[in-house]
């Protein structure tokens, strides 16, 4: 399967106008006078707790899409393949020979690092293969069977060897296998995984009492840490400096950053981030469908303000899915460069200026920061003749509108891309829901050819110069508007450290992060 996850670009419902709106700000100064009051107080127990925006959905690997529930889960889990620096595909819990260009062999490691699950059971090549048979079974309906539809059968040849055999060649296979590995038995007997995992990862299930908050267990030293749901940034940050959460990370706006590195008892660090932000269009909209509209609105956003005044400098401007340290980036691929009259000279073409604007329905969900970044865009896109109509919902019918294609335009993250199969599941004209994120219903004959070809490709070189061209055509035709790469930010209590910042903003850091008394 490619290596993604998703999270939504939230905003919040407000009225729309030239001007981003004043409550969030106003809300932030109220809030800010109370923040001052409150002091970093009591000292934490055994447990560690991490506040975050939104509770995982499910803890089966299995079923899992969303950010949170793929960040977790890899803490439970131990999975047959990793992802070094550059993105490609490193052992896991397993190493792997090419038998053939259709026969994959992974031997599992004979140390007892992620082959002891959590019941005290071992785990052997027969659970690998009732993991991604569970997988590729139509009546579990797994939302990475269709990414997956190319394993033909999978054969055990004994407890540490298992046999993929594929029905078509694929070299970027192996990356594939990021599934965490369940037992078999407790698949047989349909253990409810989604609410009571049982794994071979880092960390151990303990509870989850309620939806908002999640207990794990470090296995290694029973360091407790509790995932602890907090939607309103305002009222995380407030509970950090109560001393009812030691550590928060992403999902806070500039200001909230800002004020925190001014508290002493605060530490704050910041990190790259590889998590892909755009505008999605509907391919099938007499508006949007238009080419020369989608380039208007790519040439209308001032990215570079945006991030700088916006965002607090907290972004990289995008050009493509994949980030520049990517193996497989097309590093030639120019800036979209800012170019309001461009874009008016475009949107003239086809008889739409100031005094006769596109009209455009854009679909967001909640969050009061979004919400200003979407009215920023709103603003911008309206100075060179396209008229915005900005409404947000809650989650569920935000996204089952957009899996649906009910939108005109809408804006989301791709979040923790690691294979470049990642264009057939996003671009690809047969990946069009269920059988894929074309959400868009996207279709390009090129896009598809390109796709095939680097998926044929035998070496790395080819598959990188396949990649480049595709990213070079997804950019002349934009189904997507590439906006930026977000930065990653950690805050915690005085006390806490040896938590690392990751690249996809997993939470990794975890399995080495420590509280030191002073």
């Amino acid at each position: 399967m490619p290596a993604i996850t998703m999270s939504v670009w939230s905003g919040t419902p407000t009225k729309t106008g030239n001007h981003l709106s004043l409550l969030p700000a106003l809300r932030f100064i109220l809030l800010l006078s109370v923040l001052t009051l409150l002091a970093c107080a009591p000292a934490p127990d055994n447990t560690l707790r991490i506040g975050l925006a939104s509770a995982p959905v499910t803890l089966d690997p299995r079923f899992a899409t969303d950010a949170t529930s793929s960040r977790i889960n890899r803490l439970l889990y131990a999975r047959l393949v990793e992802f070094d620096e550059r993105q490609l595909p490193v052992p896991g819990i397993a190493s792997w020979q090419m038998i053939s260009a259709t026969h994959y062999r992974f031997t599992l490691h004979k140390a007892d690092d992620g082959r002891l699950f959590s019941d005290g059971s071992h785990l052997t090549a027969q659970d690998v293969k009732a993991t991604y048979d569970a997988v590729l079974d139509p009546a579990n309906v797994s939302p990475h069977r269709a990414t997956l539809s190319m394993i033909k059968r999978i054969d055990v040849a004994d407890d540490n060897t298992v046999d993929f055999y594929l029905n078509k060649t694929d070299s970027l296979f192996p990356g594939y296998l990021v599934i965490g590995i369940l037992p078999a038995s407790k698949i047989a007997a349909q253990h409810p995984f989604n609410q009571q995992p049982v794994g071979s990862g880092p960390f151990r299930f303990v509870a989850w009492p309620e939806v908002g908050r999640l207990q794990l267990q470090r296995q290694r030293d029973r360091q407790n840490i509790s995932f602890i749901r907090v939607s309103d940034a305002t009222v995380r940050v407030l509970k950090l400096l109560r001393g009812e959460l030691d550590m928060l990370q992403n999902d806070l706006s500039p200001e909230l950053v800002t004020f925190l590195q001014k508290k002493p008892d605060i530490n704050v660090t910041r990190a790259q981030g590889s998590n892909f932000t755009y505008l999605g269009f509907n391919l099938d909209d007499a508006i949007t469908g238009q080419q020369d509209v989608r380039r208007a609105i790519a040439l209308a956003i001032d990215r570079e303000k945006i991030i700088r005044y916006v965002m607090g400098g907290a972004a990289r401007p995008a050009s493509a899915l994949l980030p520049p340290e990517h193996w497989a980036r097309n590093t030639a691929l120019p800036a979209i460069k800012y170019d309001p009259d461009m874009a008016r000279a475009l949107l003239a073409k086809h008889g739409y200026n100031l005094n006769h604007p596109v009209n455009i329905t854009y679909k967001t969900s909640t969050d009061a920061f979004r919400v200003r970044l979407a009215t920023v865009l709103q603003s911008q896109l309206k100075a060179v003749g396209i008229n915005v109509d900005l409404r947000s919902y809650d989650w569920g019918t935000f996204y089952g509108d957009i899996k649906a294609g009910n939108f005109q335009m809408f804006s989301l993250s791709w979040v923790g891309i690691k294979t470049p199969d990642a264009f057939r599941y996003i671009f690809h004209s047969d990946s069009v829901p269920p059988d894929g994120a074309n959400r868009g219903r996207f279709q390009d004959d090129m896009v598809d050819r390109l796709i095939t070809v680097a998926g044929k490709a035998v070496t790395l070189a080819s598959q990188s110069a396949a990649y480049g061209e595709l990213q070079q055509r997804l950019l002349e035709t934009l189904p997507y508007v590439p906006l930026w790469y977000e930065d990653h930010v950690f805050v915690s209590r005085k006390g806490i450290s040896g938590y690392h910042l990751g690249l996809d903003g997993s939470y990794d850091g975890l399995q080495t992060v420590q509280f030191v008394a002073e």
